[in-house]
């Protein structure tokens, strides 16, 4: 099985109205480094699929992307976690094919992993987007109302809905 995690707002805080452009502005979400080591026991594949519409806009580089994501996969394995793979898109247009609800990043991880059963993964997400993603690809949905409470449910959209990254976890054990 193969689990799909959006980044700001399920895996960290997100910045509302903004970006993390540091790794020190890099704050993990509570409960998320004791869920990663649970997770990665019960997922095959675990994949981070996040739009980065700041690269687009010039306020961060590829590499200062890469240098963040780096702080984070560290933290992760030493807690006995892994993310196998991340996937980002940095267009700034609503339209691209790679920005979610769009479904580019999903393609890209069938491609660099086919084994991937769409119908067989789980998409955890923050955003109504995160979960059209989900669905359009044929995924269970998992919706972490961080950011966005006031999204009903239940939603045609959202299969199951969790406070936080580790009840999702805790609830697979």
């Amino acid at each position: 099985m193969t689990l799909f995690l959006d980044r700001d707002g399920v895996i960290n805080e997100e910045i509302r109205d903004g970006y993390v452009l540091r790794p020190d502005m890099f704050q993990f979400s509570e409960g998320v480094l004791a869920a990663m080591p649970i997770l990665a026991k019960h997922f095959e594949r675990i994949l981070v699929v996040t739009n980065q519409r700041c690269i687009g806009r010039g306020l961060l580089t590829i590499a200062g992307l890469q240098e963040i994501h780096a702080h984070m996969l560290q933290q992760i394995e030493q807690q006995g976690g892994r993310i196998d793979n991340i996937y980002f898109c940095p267009d700034v247009d609503s339209s691209s094919p790679c920005r979610k609800p769009a479904i580019g990043m999903g393609l890209q991880a069938k491609q660099d992993f086919p084994a991937i059963n769409f119908t067989q993964a789980v998409m955890v997400g923050n955003t109504l987007s995160d979960m059209q993603f989900g669905k359009s690809l044929g995924m269970q949905t998992v919706f972490i109302p961080s950011t966005r409470p006031e999204v009903p449910f239940p939603h045609p959209l959202i299969d199951q809905r969790y406070q936080n990254l580790l009840q999702f976890a805790q609830s697979i054990q």
